[in-house]
């Protein structure tokens, strides 16, 4: 048993650990009451049908608060971002480009800044981001604003939707445990002004993404062996991705001349819960966990949105306060794509220190669990070693 003060439960020797954890947003605050004026002022729009629809939406996805790089100072400088069926990827990536590398700094440095070792430290970053197109990549322009040393090896991965939080994670794990001694930097970085649209009838599912996403970044620090100054999170025991055949159509991004479109079908947290328990069998069989012991586990969930929450809860019959830190990030940042992981497990860390003044009993194991295009799934086995 640790202490609260904690970090008293060791790391098994050569397992990948996250040694730290940080994150940043941008300055315009959206407070959910106010965003549904606030977009069809914005776009001009004065249909009093998608409006109640919106309205409607705004209420389903739990969200009170998220942040967003989109401002009226944008809207001014680029009008036509907007206006119906106008070629502005060029705008967007221009916009873009900037604020995710801004934000994915920021929470680097926040994160580094908790890790306490020097910058120099850093040998891999791994970057992730579904926001940007460019080359050379984000990876290349955060590396350099952090005054990252050119010999430090860098890996990318674009597009990847929700899944790309916890797919980082399982590449930083395998870096770090391939690598001795390697601290591996993961920075994920997101804004929804790549596909901003003004509303309409004809795309009726926009209005979801308009309801639920926010923009972020976030950072962790990952690496084996931890050294007496660190204090070690998480140990990341087993990390697997499966791919459900047939469902490319179900999340289906598409990048147009008009920046990106996202169609999310309505059997998508159907097809989570479908497939759920297979998924999570894989990851608990490693430590001798059934499906007798979902409640012996802490639940790290992406939160895709409220129906999906909903539906893995009803059928791994989970006790009420298991999704906690999910449903806590969902409603102070919205879904903020790759990002949300780590705010889900920040909240993480706070519920299980509430459960140890509580006298609860421990919940060491634990899955870190997002879905993404493809449909993918992404879990990794995590122990908490804080408590």
């Amino acid at each position: 048993m640790g202490s609260l003060a904690g970090f008293a439960k060791k790391a098994s020797p050569g397992k990948a650990t996250v040694l730290a954890l940080g994150k940043a947003f941008p300055h315009q605050l959206v407070m959910q009451e106010f965003l549904v004026d606030g977009y069809f002022k914005n776009t001009n729009c004065d249909d009093p049908e998608l409006k109640q629809k919106l309205t409607r939406l705004c209420k389903t996805t739990t969200v009170k608060t998220r942040y967003v790089v989109m401002s009226d100072e944008i809207l001014k400088k680029y009008p036509e971002l907007a206006m119906e069926g106008l070629p502005t990827v060029k705008q967007r990536l221009d916009i873009c480009n900037k604020a995710v590398t801004q934000m994915a700094i920021e929470a680097s440095q926040a994160c580094i800044k908790s890790w306490g070792r020097p910058i120099t430290d850093i040998t891999h970053v791994v970057y992730v981001s579904s926001s940007e197109a460019r080359l050379p990549g984000g990876d290349l322009y955060l590396a350099r604003g952090l005054g990252l040393s050119p010999e430090t090896q860098r890996v990318m991965l674009y597009f990847m939707g929700c899944s790309g939080g916890v797919s980082g994670l399982r590449v930083a794990k395998d870096i770090a445990e391939n690598n001795p001694g390697s601290r591996v930097l993961l920075a994920t970085s997101e804004t929804t002004i790549i596909g901003f649209k003004p509303p309409s009838a004809e795309r009726p599912y926009d209005l979801v993404g308009v309801a639920l996403f926010g923009d972020g970044a976030g950072a962790m620090i990952v690496g084996s062996d931890p050294v007496p100054s660190e204090r070690p999170l998480f140990e990341l025991h087993t990390a697997i991705q499966n791919f459900l055949p047939n469902t490319e159509k179900t999340i289906d991004g598409r990048l147009t001349e008009e920046g990106i479109s996202f169609k999310l079908a309505r059997e998508l947290p159907q097809i989570i819960e479908d497939n759920i328990e297979g998924f999570c069998g894989k990851l608990m069989g490693n430590i001798g966990f059934t499906n007798n012991d979902y409640n012996k586990m802490f639940w790290a969930v992406h939160p895709g949105g409220p129906a999906i929450l909903n539906k893995l809860e009803k059928r791994l019959n989970l006790l009420p306060d298991k999704l906690n830190a999910s449903r806590r990030a969902l409603m102070d940042y919205g879904n903020a794509s790759s990002n949300t992981i780590v705010y889900v497990l920040e909240y993480m860390l706070e519920e299980s220190l509430k459960m140890k003044s509580q006298d609860h009993e421990d919940t060491d194991w634990g899955l870190i669990l997002a879905f993404g295009p493809g449909i993918t799934f992404e879990g990794i086995l995590a122990r908490n070693l804080t408590v």
